[in-house]
């Protein structure tokens, strides 16, 4: 499971900023300053980079069990920008409240004494 929470935080942080270049540079240089060739260069990569993304928001959304909204929101965080930052971090701090709680159900209280 870390090396999917792994896979999806990067590729998370890759297409945010990816996507955040794209809209905000690439697409003013072609519409204001007619100059396409970032934009010509970074869609492409950031569509690609998407698809990898895609592959592991699914991993990672099947492991811990996410429910469809959860899962559409992974989805859009790749073509709405700033919501693939917010997006991970709010997956990141579930997972995290997750884990302390199964970590203490698991664990059995300190005063705990076996005779």
């Amino acid at each position: 499971m870390n090396g999917a929470i792994l896979r999806y935080r990067v590729m998370s942080y890759i297409v945010g900023v990816g996507l955040l270049l794209l809209v905000f540079v690439g697409i003013p240089l072609q519409y204001a300053a007619g100059k396409p060739a970032f934009a010509a260069i970074i869609g492409p990569i950031h569509g690609l980079l998407y698809i990898v993304y895609l592959a592991t928001a699914f991993d990672l959304a099947r492991r811990a069990h996410f429910r469809f909204w959860r899962i559409a929101a992974m989805v859009g965080a790749g073509f709405i920008p700033f919501l693939a930052f917010i997006v991970e971090h709010q997956i990141m701090v579930r997972l995290k409240a997750e884990e302390a709680v199964g970590v203490a159900v698991a664990r059995p209280a300190p005063d705990h004494v076996v005779d």
